[in-house]
C-alpha cells in the first residue's frame, strides 16, 4: 500500500503535467457543488384546488341590452307646404283623434279654392249654354222635318195633278201651255223638298256638333270639380290634426317655420298611441336565437330604477337582422305593461331571458370545465385513453360532452367525461357521467417550491396542458 508521501509525490508530478486540467476540474467542482445542494434542497409539491359537486336548481339565461319603445308610434306629417301659424300641442301633450295639433298659413290655399270655384262656375255656365243650344237645334230639326213632310205632300199632289193634266192634254182638253206649267210646278215641288231635306241634314249636323261641345263641357265641369276638391283638400290639410288618441312624444316644428312637402310629407309630430303598454327591443346575438322561445317570461332593469325588476313576455324575434362589425344580432321583442307610465320611451333596458331550467340537478362548477392539469400533452392523451374518454369530450364537444378532472386514490388528477346540460354563470348541469354529489372536482392548481434556509415558498402560474403554474381555472 502506497504511503502518503508517495501519493503526494505522484499528485505533484500529475499536477505539473496536467496543470490546466486540474484547474478546470477545481473550478467545475466549486460551481457544481452549491448548485447540487440547491437542487437537492428543492422538492416540487403540486396542490389542487377543488370544488364539490352539489345539487340545486340551474337557470340558463341570455343577457342583452335594448331600448324601450311604445307599442304603436304614429308619425304625423304635413301633406302641404306652408308657414306654421299656430301650434296647439307640445311635448307630452295628451291628444285625441281629430284634435288640432297645428295650423299652417291658409291664405294661398284659400285663393286656390276661390280660383277653382270660379273656373267651375264658368264651366257650368258654358255647359248650360251648350245644352240650351242643343235644345234649340233639336227644335229646329223638328220644324225642318215638319216642313219636309209638307213639301213631300205638296210634291205628291203636284205629281198627281201632273198625271191628270197629261191625260187631258193628250185628249186635247188642256193646252200645251197648261201642261208645261203643271210640269214646271212639279219640278219646283221636288226642288223644294230636296232643299228642305238638306236643311234637316244641316240642322242635324249642327246638333251633333253642339252635343259634342256639350260633352266636352261636361268633362270640363268634372275636371273643374276635381280641381276644386283638390284645392279644398289642400286647404283642409293646412290644419294638422291627430289621427289617434295618444301622447305627443316629439314636436319638430315651431311657429314661423316653413314646412316643405315637395317630395315627401315632413314629420312634424310623433304620437305614441298608448304608453301603458310598451315593448323592449333587445338586441340578441344570433347564437342565442335558437334557445329563445316566444311566450317566455323575461325580466329587465333600467337605470332610472336600478333596484326594480320589470317583467314582460317575448312576443317575437324579428327576422330583420343587423350586422355591426361582422356581429349579427336580431331584435327580440318583449311586451310589458306600464300602467303607471313610469318607464319612458328610448330608455335603455338590461334584459335577462331564461332559456332553460333544471331542478335538483348535479351542479358542475364552471371552473372545473375549463381546467386542464399542467402535464405533458402526451401524458394527458394517455390518461384520456386509460379512462376511456370519448373524442367528442376532448375536441368537438358534440352532444354536450365535456371533460372534468378529479383526484384519484393516488391523489393524482384523473379525467371524467360528462354530458353537460343547461348552464348559468357559475354551474352547469351534469346530465350523464361518472360524477356523484359530493365529488371534489379540480378547479385550479398551485405549485409550491422550497428553497434553502434563506428560501421561501412561492407560486408559479400554469397554462392549460402543462408548463407554468399557479391557480388556474375559470368560468364558462
Amino acid at each position: 500500500m502506497p504511503t502518503t508521501s508517495t501519493l503526494l509525490t505522484k499528485f505533484k508530478t500529475y499536477y505539473h503535467e496536467h496543470k490546466k486540467l486540474v484547474i478546470y476540474c477545481a473550478l467545475g467542482f466549486v460551481i457544481l457543488v452549491p448548485t447540487g445542494y440547491e437542487f437537492m434542497g428543492r422538492s416540487p409539491d403540486t396542490k389542487y384546488l377543488t370544488s364539490p359537486v352539489k345539487r340545486g336548481s340551474i337557470t340558463a339565461v341570455v343577457q342583452a341590452t335594448g331600448t324601450i319603445n311604445p307599442l304603436t308610434t304614429i308619425p304625423v306629417g304635413s301633406f302641404v307646404s306652408g308657414t306654421v301659424q299656430y301650434i296647439f300641442a307640445d311635448f307630452n301633450t295628451r291628444v285625441s283623434a281629430g284634435q288640432v295639433l297645428a295650423q299652417l298659413d291658409p291664405t294661398i290655399y284659400q285663393a286656390q279654392v276661390e280660383t277653382a270655384q270660379g273656373n267651375l262656375d264658368n264651366a257650368r255656365a258654358n255647359l248650360q249654354n251648350l245644352l240650351a243650344t242643343e235644345d234649340a237645334g233639336k227644335a229646329t230639326i223638328a220644324m225642318d222635318q215638319a216642313n219636309v213632310q209638307k213639301l213631300q205632300a205638296d210634291m205628291a199632289y203636284q205629281k198627281a195633278s201632273e198625271g191628270r193634266i197629261t191625260d187631258l192634254y193628250n185628249q186635247g182638253v188642256f193646252s200645251k201651255d197648261q201642261y208645261e206649267q203643271q210640269t214646271s210646278t212639279l219640278d219646283q215641288s221636288q226642288a223644294s223638298l230636296a232643299a228642305g231635306q238638306a236643311q234637316v241634314a244641316q240642322a242635324q249636323a249642327q246638333l251633333q256638333q253642339t252635343m259634342a261641345q256639350a260633352n266636352e263641357a261636361r268633362a270640363q265641369v268634372e275636371s273643374m270639380e276635381g280641381e276644386l276638391k283638390q284645392a279644398q283638400t289642400n286647404l283642409k290639410y293646412t290644419t294638422i290634426i291627430s289621427p289617434i288618441d295618444g301622447t305627443v312624444v316629439a314636436r319638430n316644428i315651431d311657429v314661423g317655420q316653413s314646412v316643405a312637402a315637395s317630395l315627401q310629407a315632413p314629420n312634424v309630430f310623433t304620437i305614441a298611441q298608448d304608453l301603458t303598454r310598451m315593448q323592449v327591443y333587445a338586441s340578441t346575438d344570433e347564437s342565442d336565437t335558437g334557445s329563445i322561445r316566444v311566450g317566455t317570461e323575461a325580466t329587465f332593469q333600467v337605470d332610472a330604477f336600478p333596484t326594480e325588476v320589470f317583467k314582460g313576455h317575448i312576443s317575437a324575434i324579428r327576422l330583420n337582422a343587423f350586422t355591426v362589425q361582422n356581429v349579427v344580432t336580431y331584435n327580440t321583442i318583449i311586451d310589458f305593461d306600464n300602467p303607471s307610465e313610469k318607464l319612458l320611451p328610448s330608455e335603455t333596458a338590461y334584459v335577462t331571458i331564461p332559456t332553460g331550467h333544471a331542478d335538483n340537478a348535479l351542479e358542475i362548477p364552471n371552473a372545473a370545465l375549463t381546467y386542464t392539469p399542467s402535464l405533458p400533452m402526451a401524458q394527458i392523451q394517455a390518461l384520456y385513453k386509460q379512462y376511456n374518454i370519448p373524442a367528442a369530450a376532448t375536441s368537438t364537444h358534440a352532444g354536450g360532452w365535456q371533460v372534468v378532472w378529479k383526484l384519484g386514490t393516488d391523489k393524482k388528477p384523473m379525467p371524467v367525461a360528462i354530458r353537460a346540460g343547461v348552464t348559468d354563470y357559475l354551474n352547469t348541469q351534469c346530465i350523464e357521467g361518472s360524477v356523484q354529489e359530493g365529488d371534489a372536482l379540480i378547479t385550479a392548481e398551485q405549485t409550491a417550491s422550497k428553497t434553502g434556509a434563506t428560501g421561501a415558498p412561492g407560486l408559479t402560474s400554469q397554462r392549460p396542458g402543462g408548463g407554468g403554474g399557479g391557480a388556474r381555472g375559470g368560468g364558462r
